[in-house]
């Protein structure tokens, strides 16, 4: 048979349903107990396909959704899922995730969303594209209510909240503490359509708008403050900065400014006071920090200079390890990367986009590679990003100039 009559086959398959079934019947119990989270169950009559639309918190996110909406999902997920070889096709025979690249807008996985919803299927993601660092929801892009109104489906808010105490991005323990996680509305297609894709872009973001820099509750850990120096960079009194934690505090290098990280999520200065209340002010405030730097001030000696793992990405298939032992050095316009005795560098002009993928791994699109760096559990890969994208705010023009990667 010629290959453009071949059938194409389906992405909705009922092994995944069974695969589903039988995890939620393993993981539950897990997950309730892990996060302390109270899940509430979304009941409706009819049995219908949804666009589930839900904010980033935690790593098991996903299953927050099942565990609420008990029915076949297919979940979009980064590119660097589907990078890992067998495991890789292992976890696309098993529920089939949507692939999707965080460096640009991906028209293929929205395709294959469409796909998913034809055959019947609800589809879920997180607009964010990223768990937030500070606390509080991340850009999410305007495009996100043209995506809604072509896939046509009920449009379905779904909330987490808790998520940044008890587990933030940039830790590696779950503290004690409570989760929430519910279906907050549903939107009808006749109701979103009937209004322009700012208005409903402003409904999106004030559905996904969490704000945890609040003492609402304590999170206990005695490692509260490890690893916040993947998130934080910039300190108050010398400015680029590394930082060091260690159980419940965090040290600058440069000058010894300790903050104490307190169960509250609240931040209190060790030997004198600290400007801020919280991680997310504190975040805002280096944010703020890269927004008045001038990049090309910084061009001749690097501001930062680690110790690092390279690896070349075959994008959907897998990775190939470059080495264990490079070292990457930032400057205002440009990275570079000695390898053995090679000098790499990558200079921003050329970069077409770059990403942070979990905790601390740093992904560089350029030209038609793409270079993923990993560091010591204390990398901040933020601040290579964030200084790429204030420099192509700056050498484009933008008049805004915010939008820092995430």
């Amino acid at each position: 048979m010629n290959d453009k009559h071949k059938k194409k086959k389906k992405w909705v398959r009922f092994r995944h349903e069974v695969v589903r079934r039988i995890a939620y019947l393993l993981l539950s119990p897990y997950i309730r107990w892990k996060y302390r989270i109270k899940v509430e169950k979304f009941r409706e009559p009819k049995k219908r396909p949804y666009l589930i639309l839900m904010n980033h918190q935690t790593a098991f996110d996903q299953f927050f959704v099942g565990m609420a909406i008990p029915r076949r999902i297919y979940y979009v997920a980064s590119e660097d899922l589907f990078s890992n070889g067998w495991i890789s096709k292992l976890l696309r025979w098993l529920v089939a995730p949507i692939p999707i690249q965080k460096s640009k807008s991906d028209f293929r996985a929205v395709i294959q969303c469409l796909r998913v919803a034809k055959e019947g299927a609800s589809v879920a993601l997180a607009p964010e594209g990223n768990r937030t660092y500070s606390g509080r929801t991340g850009y999410i892009k305007p495009s996100t209510a043209s995506f809604v109104k072509a896939m046509h489906l009920p449009l379905l808010f779904f909330r987490i909240e808790g998520g940044y105490g008890v587990q933030p991005r940039w830790s590696d323990v779950c503290r004690k503490g409570r989760m929430h996680a519910y279906v907050s509305s549903v939107m009808e297609p006749e109701e979103y359509e009937a209004i322009s894709d700012e208005a409903l872009f402003e409904r999106i973001q004030k559905e996904l708008a969490v704000d945890e820099a609040t003492a609402d509750g304590e999170y206990r850990h005695k490692k509260a403050a490890e690893y916040l120096e993947c998130a934080m960079y910039v300190c108050p009194d010398c400015g680029f900065s590394t930082w060091e934690s260690h159980r419940d505090l965090i040290s600058c290098l440069g000058c010894g400014r300790t903050v104490r990280y307190l169960p509250t999520k609240e931040l209190e200065g060790v030997g004198k006071p600290f400007p801020f209340r919280f991680v997310a002010d504190w975040y805002e405030y280096q944010n703020e920090k890269i927004h008045s730097t001038d990049p090309f001030l910084y061009t001749k000696e690097a501001l930062y200079r680690e110790n690092v793992r390279l690896f070349e990405v075959e994008l959907y298939k897998r990775k190939h390890k470059i080495t264990d032992q490079a070292v990457i050095a930032l400057y205002g316009d440009r990275m570079t990367l000695f390898v053995d005795k090679t000098e790499l560098v990558l200079s921003f002009s050329s970069i077409r986009a770059m990403s942070v993928l979990g905790r601390n791994k740093l992904n560089v699109y350029i030209k038609d590679k793409l270079y993923q760096i990993k560091g010591t559990k204390r990398f901040n890969a933020l601040k290579y990003m964030n200084f790429y994208y204030h420099f192509v705010n700056i050498t484009t023009g933008d008049k805004n100039g915010k939008f820092l990667g995430l």
